[in-house]
């Protein structure tokens, strides 16, 4: 596991120095902080240093801390704080599927001891270094429960979550000990930053579940400092299998959260299926291969994984896939350079022009 900068976590009130490595089981998740969140989010030293770039997302317009919210100055719109976070939005929107997944799901990707799938996710789908991030302001977008704004954090970067669910509450809890991790709720559309506010920004496993996947890649870009770089994964429009999901997502969209999850769980017995079908010689995997073209599941080994991802396949209610070609298109017309392809498809990412 890699090192990050010294941090700082507080336990009943009382700092407590982990030197240069971060140990994630002592620093996530408040259990008995004596602080509220809204204090502990207002006392972190990134959001004193991120308060003269936060931005009415309406009208652009700076700022202004009162008792119990941020206040736009000049559209006197008011962002309670709420659940330990800044709420700039007053609904999830589209995105509600989500916020019931990480509220259920809240802790299950995040990286532990012997178990750092979300940091090895986190290298292929960006391309980031600790060495390159670490003390730079980065933008999670789309933060879900927190588990790459936990890997990015642990790198030593100062990180900005954003979700529009209430999976951002989820992250704020999860992170509420990590000094250099801020979270709010709003629309990834509708940023509350001033422009060319952060070195890095990176967005996994989002953008495809917005209404127009280009168009909020596109908004991100000015909010990217001059020599700074964007990194996305978005699903692939190469692979096939998913054809037979897209029909049956016709109807699960339409499903509420709890019924979806139900049947989610009674799917999965056909893991088990999988798992018989493999030990027939000669044309086991063959079956279930045409098996899982009829009905898309993942096959993990864990049960909680596969139950989470096929909610997470089968629950949103946008759902685009792309092509490199596609997605190189957009990078273009941004002006972007450096374009790189990364190792899981359809993942890329770009740097802006340095100012002169």
């Amino acid at each position: 596991m890699m090192t990050a900068k010294p941090e700082v976590a507080i336990t009943n009130g009382i700092p407590q120095q982990h030197g240069d490595h971060v140990d994630a089981r002592r620093t996530l998740a408040p259990r008995d902080t004596v602080m509220t969140g809204e204090e502990y989010c207002r006392s972190k030293p990134i959001y004193r240093s991120l308060l003269a770039l936060l931005r009415c997302p309406d009208c652009s317009s700076h700022l202004k801390e009162t008792s119990q919210s941020l206040a736009c100055q000049a559209c006197r719109r008011l962002f309670p704080f709420v659940n330990g976070i800044v709420q700039f939005v007053p609904s999830e929107d589209y995105a509600g599927n989500f916020g019931f997944e990480w509220s259920k799901y809240s802790r299950t990707q995040l990286d532990r001891e012997g178990w750092a799938w979300s940091e090895e996710a986190f290298r292929l789908k960006t391309g980031f270094s600790p060495e390159e991030i670490r003390g730079k302001w980065v933008l999670d977008v789309g933060c879900g429960m927190g588990r790459f704004a936990e890997v990015a954090s642990r790198w030593g970067a100062n990180v900005v979550g954003i979700d529009l669910s209430r999976a951002a509450e989820v992250a704020a809890h999860n992170l509420a000990h990590r000094e250099n991790v801020w979270i709010c709720r709003t629309d990834l559309r509708r940023l509350p930053f001033a422009l060319e506010s952060f070195d890095y920004i990176y967005s996994i496993g989002v953008l495809h579940h917005t209404p127009d996947c280009k168009e909020s890649f596109k908004g991100l870009v000015p909010f990217l400092k001059p020599g700074g770089t964007i990194a996305i994964w978005v699903y692939s429009a190469y692979d096939k299998w998913y054809r037979m999901s897209d029909v049956y997502r016709k109807l699960t969209t339409r499903l509420s959260a709890s019924s979806l999850h139900t049947v989610c769980r009674i799917v999965d017995s056909l893991y088990y299926a999988h798992m018989a079908l493999r030990h027939i010689p000669a044309v086991g995997r063959y079956l279930s291969g045409i098996l899982n073209y009829l009905v898309p599941i993942p096959l993990y080994s864990n049960r909680e994984l596969r139950t989470l991802d096929s909610f997470d396949w089968y629950s949103p209610k946008y759902q685009s896939k792309h092509t490199y070609e596609e997605v190189f298109r957009w990078l273009e017309e941004c002006g972007l350079r450096d374009l790189r392809v990364l190792f899981q498809p359809v993942a890329v990412r770009g740097r802006k022009a340095e100012a002169y």
